[in-house]
């Protein structure tokens, strides 16, 4: 760092290889999370990656306390920091950009902003090795990107690639429970309707050396993600905003000390948070961030201070995750013009350009993602809700948002379409052996008409919603094994195109060629 003020040079942690999170941190005078000058609105720390072969990215950092809230709940400490995701080997550099003022964080940058001092332009060089991860660690495999609108690339553009291994994507996991999050071991989680998690089903699915914090919390929702990844699954979602001013199905989870102030993060909890999300990148976990539901879509106003602040600290602590996207909203009724500038600020401020996606009902696809493909906006891709109970809606359904977005303004961003809600909101997809006298075990109509109606349309995989009505729904669930059954059909169906090395992302889906069933197909070259 710079010799004239090594003061001011970060502490570098992580292993400093291609792809893992690497992170910096430096100090200045202590602040707290209810500090009047707000560190989280008043202070914007920005830090510029160069590599090796001139690649730039520009990586917000935050505030962090003491640098060890996690473990500490401290709320106050000198702590600021950031976290970088390399894509090569070599040298690199980095310049700090420290900056202070009224509201600064949501600002753009210029040349008038005043220096928070401290560490503002420091600057130094560090040297990555290569990755010496593998297996399912998608830290060996590199980020995974969206590579519709690259002319380089030789896919059909409705499949993300992973910039390492060059391999594409398939996704299959659970879409419940929507509040994953509003768990016991996470700081300041509150309990409103008795419905914050204990995941002790998954207690034994902790291993020694797996992480925790606070001497031994967070081993059942670890456990619970390793319980997924045995299955061979590669995705879970969650809620990051189901509580604001008591709206949500859940109303606990956020990321504020309080879900009416959205302007004071709670530093302590994210931490703990950010070590579960970091966990599931190593154990191969695609992160499905669901921004907002239905109940509190206004709350944030439009393009707010607000909004911009919680989208920035999103990116700030949980961007440099190689896998995951953005959602805009589950069930999302956001005007378009607001659905355009949300994306437009991710893609802005996310130096990783990660997955922008939106989530709305059924029956108003057509009115919702119209306006918004190809060159409409920056959405690269769609996250189906469909509503039939035998899920007989799901084929033809993602055919045609495939062939929407493959034709709209002459093939410009197609978009990668996942079914993320499939079936009915009281059943959905049921539990192994569970049934009642009105409503038989759906799951072999889930495998038929929902598994794979999905991956022969040219869909890029599912999550998998449970109803209200069956033991571990939506918001009940804490034992994934209540459908361990389904998970080995999800399982079978990735291994199908793995271990046959089918090319899905030069397929389509086209049913003319078969007499009674799915048709899928490189022509001349793979047919299923």
């Amino acid at each position: 760092a710079n010799a004239a003020a090594a003061s001011t040079s970060p502490v570098v942690t992580g292993e400093q290889q291609q792809r893992p999170n690497i992170t910096f941190t430096w100090d200045r005078p202590s602040l707290s999370e209810t500090s009047e000058d707000n560190p989280f609105l008043n202070y914007r720390l920005n830090v510029t990656f160069t590599g090796p072969s001139g690649q730039i990215y520009v990586v917000p950092g935050y505030f962090a306390a003491d640098g060890d809230a996690a473990n500490t709940s401290a709320s106050s400490g000198n702590k600021w920091r950031a976290h970088f995701a390399p894509d090569q080997t070599g040298q690199w550099s980095y310049a700090v950009s420290f900056k202070a003022g009224v509201d600064i964080a949501v600002n753009e940058p210029t040349a008038n902003d005043s220096s928070g001092g401290f560490f503002d332009g420091d600057n130094g060089t560090f040297t990555v090795t290569e990755s010496t991860k593998e297996g399912r660690d998608f830290r060996g495999k590199g980020r995974l990107q969206y590579v519709g609108d690259d002319p380089n690339n030789t896919s059909n553009g409705h499949y993300l690639q992973f910039a390492g291994s060059g391999e594409y994507f398939l996704k299959q996991g659970p879409d419940a429970p929507e509040n994953l999050l509003a768990y016991e071991d996470f700081d300041n989680t509150t309990n409103v309707g008795d419905r914050r998690k204990t995941w002790s089903p998954h207690a034994n699915d902790w291993n020694p050396g797996d992480p925790s914090w606070q001497n031994g919390k967070g081993t059942e929702l670890i456990g619970a993600i390793n319980y997924l990844a045995s299955e061979g699954l590669n995705a879970f979602s969650f809620l990051t905003m189901s509580g604001a001013n008591g709206r949500g199905d859940d109303k606990n989870v956020f990321m504020w000390l309080s879900d009416s102030d959205f302007k004071r993060f709670d530093v302590s909890k994210l931490d703990q948070w950010a070590i579960v999300f970091e966990h599931g990148t190593q154990q191969g976990m695609y992160l499905h961030f669901k921004t907002q539901e239905v109940e509190n879509n206004f709350e944030l106003g439009g393009l707010t201070t607000d909004r911009k602040l919680y989208y920035r600290e999103l990116i700030a602590r949980f961007g440099h995750n190689l896998a995951l996207n953005w959602n805009l909203g589950e069930e999302n009724t956001n005007s378009t013009e607001d659905q355009r500038a949300f994306a437009q600020y991710f893609r802005s401020i996310d130096p990783y350009d990660h997955h922008v996606v939106i989530h709305t009902y059924p029956g108003e696809d057509d009115r919702v993602y119209t306006p918004l493909l190809g060159s409409q906006s920056e959405l690269t891709g769609a996250s189906l809700q469909l509503e039939r109970v035998d899920f007989s809606d799901v084929h033809d359904r993602v055919a045609e948002w495939v062939g929407k977005s493959a034709s709209a303004n002459n093939g410009v961003r197609p978009w990668v379409v996942a079914v993320d809600e499939p079936g009915d909101a009281d059943w959905a997809l049921m539990p192994d052996n569970y049934s009642t006298p009105q409503r038989p075990n759906n799951q072999e109509e889930g495998r038929k008409n929902a598994l794979w109606g999905t991956l022969m349309a040219g869909g890029a995989g599912n999550e998998w919603y449970f109803g209200y009505r069956a033991p571990e729904s939506d918001l009940t669930l804490q034992d994934f094994r209540s459908r361990d059954r389904w998970w080995d059909y999800n399982r079978f169906a990735l291994e199908f195109f793995t271990n046959n090395q089918i090319p899905f992302w030069e397929m389509q889906g086209d049913n003319s060629i078969t007499s009674a069933d799915y048709g899928f197909y490189k022509a001349n070259e793979s047919y299923v």
